[in-house]
């Protein structure tokens, strides 16, 4: 089982790219905790050295979409500003969401095609009208229909009609890549600032048990 989650800063100042790499940090833990695999398919560089804009990432395992649900929504780092001193804010947002990566493409076969030889009518010439040479091919995983009947003779139909055929599978699967990817540029006008369903915090270092002790 395998799940892309992306990880945008959104349009948040550079306080939530810095957040950003820091739930990274903290994700990829928790899924190395719970016996999944993550790989940072493609990550987007902040302003700042080690911040990000935006990453996704692959988790790979047995409960990936489950992990992956954990750590969607709206995520709150919950620190200072590590670049403003002055700033008292310290909720910084960063949106997650599962997302498509890539659309399968469409395999053509010949085989996969159902060729009908009928005619037509309309103008073109008395032996169009009396011999079946136009084409009427289907191609059956998609349902695709074209009819070619510019020809006299069937066999160059049929050669039409397959590459009609092709090209119109190619352009779908072409439609297909462009909606996958606007989807993904959506995630990052997403963000809602507030009510986030996760909240990371810096570990708190943990005292010394003998401190007391030596003073």
């Amino acid at each position: 089982m395998s799940v892309h989650l992306l990880l945008s800063a959104g349009r948040g100042p550079q306080e939530c790219t810095w957040a950003l790499a820091r739930l990274l940090h903290r994700l990829e833990a928790d899924a190395t905790r719970q016996s999944l695999e993550t790989h940072r398919a493609q990550t987007v560089p902040g302003d700042r050295p080690g911040t990000y804009r935006s990453a996704l990432v692959q988790i790979t395992g047995a409960g990936a979409e489950e992990f992956a649900a954990s750590w969607s929504g709206t995520l709150c780092w919950q620190a200072p500003s590590p670049y403003r001193a002055s700033s008292r804010r310290k909720n910084w947002y960063v949106i997650a969401q599962p997302c498509q990566v890539g659309s399968p493409r469409t395999s053509f076969a010949e085989a996969d095609v159902d060729i009908v030889a009928c005619r037509t009518g309309g103008p073109g010439g008395q032996h169009r009208n009396k011999a079946s040479t136009a084409v009427r091919a289907t191609h059956r995983p998609t349902g695709i229909v074209v009819v070619v009947d510019t020809e006299r003779q069937f066999t160059l139909n049929r050669r039409i009609a397959m590459r009609l055929l092709r090209e119109r599978i190619e352009r779908g699967d072409e439609a297909a890549e462009r909606a996958v990817a606007t989807a993904r540029r959506h995630i990052h006008d997403e963000l809602v600032r507030g009510n986030p369903t996760r909240v990371e915090r810096p570990e708190t270092p943990q005292p010394d048990p003998g401190f007391s002790r030596r003073r």
